[in-house]
C-alpha cells in the first residue's frame, strides 16, 4: 500500500470518530434540554394554573368545574361596580368639626387659683401698714367646685370664666371690705388639660389656655406629628368615645380643626394597612399602604413593576377576601367571599383602569408567569451547554 493511501485511511478513521463524538454531544444536549424543560422550577404560576377550578385535579368526566372564587377583569365597565362595593378598610369613626368658642378658660375642679386683693383703706383687714396688695396662698378648686376666700368662706367658682369668678369674689368681699379689688389668676388642672399620648415630638399633658384652643395648635406645641409615621391618623378620645380623621384631611380642611376640651386624649398613629406582592413581581414582600387611596398602578410602582423576561403583563392578579356579610346575589357586592381581580397592563384600558382601582388592606398582588419564561430559560441553558461542548 502506498504511503499516501495509508494517510488518507487514517484521516477517514479519525474523521468518523469525530463525527460520532459530535453526534453523541448533540444527543446529550437534546436530552438535557428536554429534562430542563420538564423539571425547571418557576418563580410563579401561569394564569391558567392560578385560576383553575378547585376540582380540576380530580374532576371526573362530565363533572362541572367548581370555583370557590369569583374572577373579575378590571376595566372601564367594571370599575364603577367594584368601587361601589363595601370597603373593609373604612372604619366609620365620627369626627367633631371645629366650633368657635369664647377665648376664655372655664374654671374646673383641680385648677389652681391665685387671688391678690388690693385695699386702699389705711386700716386694712388683710394688709399691713403701707401695704396695698395682699397675695393669698394658692388654693386648688375642690371636687365640689369651691375655694375658700377670707371673710367670705367657701365659694363656688367652678364653671365660671376667670373674669366672672373675679367679679363674684370682689362683689362678695366688698360687703366686708368696701374698697377691695381682686386679681384672680387660674392655672389649669387636669380637667383643663389635654393628653397627647403618642405619635408626636413631645408627648405629655398640655394646658388648654382657653376654650377656643384648637387641635392643630395643640399638635404644634408638641412638635407636630412624627414624620416616620405612614399616612398619620388622628384618634381623639372624648367622654369614652373615639373619633378619627386622617392628618392629611385635618390639614386640608380647616373646618375639621376641632376645638379641644379638658380631658381630651389624642393619639397620632400610623396607617396600619398593608398589601403583599408575590410571584413575578419586582419584589416579593409586605408593603405599607402609605396613602389614603393607593391605586393598583401606584402599588405596582411600589413593588418595582413586574419581573423582566418572566412575567405575564396581561396576567396581574389582585386577590382579595371579603367578609361573608357583604356577599350579594346582585352587583351591589361580590358574589363570593374570595375575589380575583385581573389586570392587563398591555392595554390602554387596563392601564387607565388600574390607575383607578383602589388597593385595600391585606390585598395580594400576584404576578403570573409568561409561557415564554421557561422556554427562554431553557434556551439560555442550551446555549450554555453548547458553549461548554464546544
Amino acid at each position: 500500500m502506498e504511503k499516501n493511501d495509508i494517510v488518507i485511511n487514517e484521516w477517514r478513521s479519525i474523521d468518523g470518530e469525530s463525527m460520532r463524538f459530535t453526534l453523541h454531544r448533540v444527543l446529550l444536549l437534546g436530552l438535557s434540554l428536554l429534562t430542563a424543560g420538564c423539571s425547571l422550577p418557576r418563580g410563579a404560576g401561569f394564569q391558567s394554573e392560578v385560576l383553575a377550578a378547585s376540582n380540576a385535579g380530580n374532576r371526573e368526566e362530565g363533572e362541572e368545574p367548581v370555583y370557590d372564587f369569583e374572577v373579575i377583569e378590571v376595566t372601564r365597565d367594571t370599575l364603577p361596580v367594584i368601587n361601589a362595593w363595601p370597603n373593609h378598610d373604612f372604619h366609620p369613626y365620627p369626627w367633631i368639626a371645629g366650633q368657635e368658642q369664647p377665648a376664655s378658660l372655664i374654671i374646673a375642679p383641680g385648677d389652681t387659683v391665685q387671688l391678690t386683693i388690693w385695699d386702699a383703706e389705711e386700716n386694712s383687714l388683710l394688709s399691713g401698714t403701707g401695704q396695698r396688695a395682699t397675695p393669698l396662698q394658692e388654693t386648688q378648686v375642690g371636687s365640689d367646685g369651691r375655694i375658700f376666700v377670707p371673710y367670705i368662706g367657701d365659694m363656688r367658682i367652678s364653671g365660671m370664666s376667670a373674669m366672672t369668678a373675679r367679679a363674684r369674689v370682689e362683689e362678695e368681699l366688698s360687703k366686708t371690705i368696701p374698697s377691695a379689688q381682686v386679681q384672680l389668676v387660674v392655672t389649669p388642672g387636669r380637667q383643663n388639660m389635654a393628653n397627647l399620648a403618642s405619635g408626636v415630638g413631645a408627648p405629655g399633658l398640655y394646658e388648654l389656655p382657653d376654650r377656643n384652643f384648637k387641635l392643630l395648635d395643640l399638635l404644634s406645641l408638641a412638635g407636630g406629628a412624627n414624620p416616620a409615621l405612614a399616612n398619620p391618623q388622628v384618634r381623639l378620645i372624648r367622654d369614652g368615645r373615639t373619633y378619627g380623621i386622617s392628618l392629611e384631611r385635618l390639614l386640608e380642611e380647616p373646618a375639621q380643626n376641632t376645638t379641644m376640651r379638658g380631658g381630651d386624649r389624642v393619639m397620632i398613629i400610623a396607617d396600619d394597612r398593608k398589601f403583599l406582592s408575590l410571584g413575578a413581581t419586582g419584589t416579593e414582600a409586605v408593603h405599607e399602604i402609605t396613602e389614603k387611596d393607593m391605586t393598583a398602578l401606584e402599588a405596582m410602582s411600589r413593588v418595582g413593576g413586574v419581573s423582566d423576561g418572566t412575567a405575564n403583563p396581561k396576567g396581574i392578579l389582585i386577590m382579595r377576601e371579603y367578609d361573608a356579610s357583604v356577599v350579594r346575589d346582585d352587583t351591589t357586592g361580590p358574589a363570593q367571599e374570595r375575589v380575583v381581580f385581573t389586570i392587563d397592563l398591555t392595554s390602554a384600558d387596563g392601564l387607565f383602569s388600574a390607575g383607578k382601582f383602589i388597593i385595600q388592606d391585606d390585598d395580594l398582588i400576584y404576578g403570573t408567569e409568561s409561557a415564554l419564561g421557561p422556554a427562554l430559560t431553557v434556551f439560555g441553558l442550551g446555549q450554555s451547554i453548547a458553549s461548554l461542548a464546544n
